[in-house]
C-alpha cells in the first residue's frame, strides 16, 4: 500500500500558479500517479497523469498547457505545477496511484482504476 500526502493548496487570483507536491512513501510499486480534482457537487475530474516506468505524461484537455506533472524519484514526490489558473480549476485536488493492470484499459482519469489516495489539498482561485 502507497500513502500519499498533498500539499501546496491555498488562496490565489486568476492568472496566478501554484505548485502542488505529493509525496508518497510505503511500497511504491505503482505503475501509474495521477492528479485528480473534485469540486463541490461536482464528480471527481482526472486531470493528469504520470507512468512510472517511462515517465509518460498524460493531461485533460481542460489543464493541457497550463499544468505540468514531474515527479522527482529521489525524493519519491510527484508535483503539479499550475499556471494561469482560472476560478473553475477552483476544488479540492488529489493525487493518486494504480496498478499495472490500469495499462490494460488506459482509463488513466478514471478513480475506480486507483487503489491509493492522499487526503487532498484545497485550490481557491479568486479574487
Amino acid at each position: 500500500q502507497v500513502q500519499l500526502v498533498e500539499s501546496g493548496g491555498g488562496l490565489v487570483q486568476p492568472g496566478g500558479s501554484l505548485r502542488l507536491s505529493c509525496a508518497a512513501s510505503g511500497f511504491l510499486n505503482y505503475y501509474a500517479i495521477a492528479w485528480f480534482r473534485q469540486a463541490p457537487g461536482q464528480e471527481r475530474e482526472g486531470i493528469s497523469c504520470l507512468i512510472s516506468s517511462d515517465g509518460s505524461t498524460y493531461y485533460a484537455d481542460s489543464v493541457k498547457g497550463r499544468f505540468t506533472i514531474s515527479r522527482d524519484k529521489a525524493k519519491n514526490t510527484v508535483y503539479l505545477q499550475m499556471n494561469s489558473l482560472k476560478p473553475e480549476d477552483t476544488a479540492v485536488y488529489y493525487c493518486a496511484t494504480a496498478p499495472e493492470r490500469i495499462s490494460y484499459s488506459g482509463n488513466y482519469y478514471l478513480p475506480n482504476e486507483y487503489d491509493s489516495w492522499g487526503q487532498g489539498t484545497q485550490v481557491t482561485v479568486s479574487s
